[in-house]
């Protein structure tokens, strides 16, 4: 048998070669699966408006509602990936198509029925707090809520880090007889967080638009219409979060499905009165930012006239010295005045008048 120290380099070399042929031939290591419960905000059951003790996974909680008959499950999931929510849409009975879009986010506000089951997209708004509105870049931070509606469960999918539930869900276990109303009472305390929101950030907007109007009425404006391009744009972002949802929340009002009770549907009017008023507002504030681009830019237009009358003006002070410096800078003998002791005073006189006469003239017409 070789000893040890011969064996050592063909040890290494075996070694080099082994994991060159593992990067050749594309062996990775496994990838880790992330358990779904990562994602689990909360899962809960209730019945008769009151929470359930213990902690429940998503298949245990639907058969202990299903075998009480009663109550109902919500399960809160946050940025579940596909093969997390799988479980989830398998247990719950919850469409290929909708999981997809809870999946990818990026959606629309929308309102969708797959067969005993509603699926709604909201988004949601944060407003980005800042010292000076004409130049912060961001002002509106945009997220997304996805709720899966059946008759004994909710499954709530969250996107962004501002757009949680906690509060919502609190509120409503401090309500119980509300939340006996059922899965709709949730949807319609998901919605109605999410128009308040709406209506405090276009709250603060408003104050922004009020900030950036004093600013460019102001005597000595430097506004340029950059600035409040990127207010449009913001305003951009909360107009395709407020304008789809319109119709949508109309539709839950009217009784678009009978998994919205009748006793939940004025709580969902209420919610679209507010979300009418929200949407007017958006709709103004985007007027008024056009009519303030339009006055920028027409401050601009006066600015750069009102700078070309007084180029104009000094360029007509200046002709007459030239042209008479020109006249008589060409030599000539005979020229008249150019051998009498006054000649010169008198040329400079002369020109210091009529240079007096045209700048009374300008400065009467407002050029200077």
């Amino acid at each position: 048998m070789p000893p040890l120290s011969r064996l050592r380099p063909a040890i290494r070399s075996a070694g080099h070669l082994g994991r060159r042929s593992g990067r050749a031939s594309g062996v990775h290591p496994p990838k880790l699966r992330v358990p779904l419960s990562a994602y689990v905000v909360d899962c809960a059951v209730y019945v008769d408006g009151a929470r359930l003790p213990g902690r429940w996974s998503h298949d245990e909680a639907i058969a202990e509602v299903r075998e009480r008959k009663d109550g109902f499950v919500w399960i809160g999931l946050h940025e579940p990936d596909e093969e997390q929510i799988t479980g989830v849409a398998e247990t719950y009975g919850l469409h290929e198509l909708a999981v997809e879009d809870a999946v990818h986010a990026h959606n629309r506000p929308k309102l969708e029925r797959y067969d005993e089951t509603l699926f709604m997209v909201l988004k949601t708004v944060r407003y980005v707090g800042h010292k000076d509105p004409t130049a912060a870049n961001e002002i509106v931070e945009t997220g997304e809520v996805m709720a899966f509606l059946g008759r004994d469960f909710v499954v709530t999918v969250r996107h962004g880090r501002h757009s949680g539930l906690r509060e919502v869900r609190r509120k409503l276990e401090d309500d119980p007889e509300q939340l006996a109303l059922g899965p709709a009472a949730v949807l319609h305390a998901i919605a109605d967080h999410v128009v308040d929101s709406y209506t405090e950030v276009a709250g603060q907007i408003e104050d922004d638009i009020d900030e950036i109007e004093a600013e460019v009425f102001s005597p000595r404006s430097t506004m340029n219409p950059e600035q409040i391009y990127v207010m449009k744009r913001e305003i951009l972002d909360l107009r395709r979060a407020v304008m789809p949802l319109v119709g949508p929340m109309r539709k839950l009002s009217e009784g678009y499905s009978s998994l919205i009770p009748h006793d939940v549907r004025s709580y969902f009017r209420d919610v679209d009165d507010h979300l009418g008023g929200v949407a007017e507002q958006v709709a103004g504030f985007n007027e008024l930012l056009t009519t303030l681009v339009d006055a920028v830019l027409a401050k601009i237009s006066m600015r750069q006239n009102n700078d070309m009358r007084k180029i104009t003006a000094y360029a007509g002070l200046i002709s007459v010295p030239t042209m008479v410096a020109g006249v008589y800078g060409m030599n000539f003998d005979n020229m008249p005045e150019l051998h009498w002791n006054f000649g010169y005073p008198m040329v400079l006189l002369v020109i210091a008048v009529v240079c007096g006469v045209l700048y009374r003239n300008f400065r009467r017409n407002g050029w200077l």
